[in-house]
């Protein structure tokens, strides 16, 4: 499996990420959107597992989407919690990459629960289509569940 932890910016990543099976750790900025398509897409040749983690945010539609395509896991992480399990007060963006891949790495990644593609709606179209209304998904689990899976 690999496991990647992504420090994600509209314009670019950082990202640090491990090859679980031989245990090699490597470092890379992609600069653009198509530099970090064409990294996913080469990762996916390879026929491994992939997990991938990151803060939320709500720039990462495309991104999100890419790696649903490619059947990745993307595990979406409570921002303010990451920065919580920060050593130090000052950061850089490859410090995020690499304590995202930390937490991943010891199960100790504050993930949010995030509705797959197939699920994804808004929740004003959830509601209506709902027979009983808000209270009606409670079989669903919350929107920030906090735990890891």
């Amino acid at each position: 499996m690999i496991i990647i932890g992504a420090d994600y910016h509209p314009g670019f990543q950082q990202i640090a990420y491990v090859d679980t099976e031989t245990g090699e750790l490597e470092e890379r900025r992609l600069e653009h959107r198509e530099m970090a398509e064409k990294f996913y897409r080469e990762l996916a040749t390879q026929e491994t597992r992939v997990r991938v983690g990151m803060e939320a945010s709500g720039h990462a539609r495309w991104f999100e989407r890419l790696l649903a395509e490619l059947q990745f896991e993307l595990w979406i992480g409570d921002a303010a919690e990451i920065r919580t399990k920060r050593v130090r007060k000052q950061k850089t963006d490859r410090q995020d990459a690499e304590l995202i891949l930390r937490l991943l790495l010891e199960d100790r990644f504050p993930r949010v629960w995030v509705p797959s593609w197939g699920e994804s709606r808004p929740a004003t179209t959830a509601l209506a289509s709902s027979p009983h209304g808000a209270g009606a998904d409670a079989d669903h689990e919350p929107v920030a569940s906090g735990g890891s899976e």
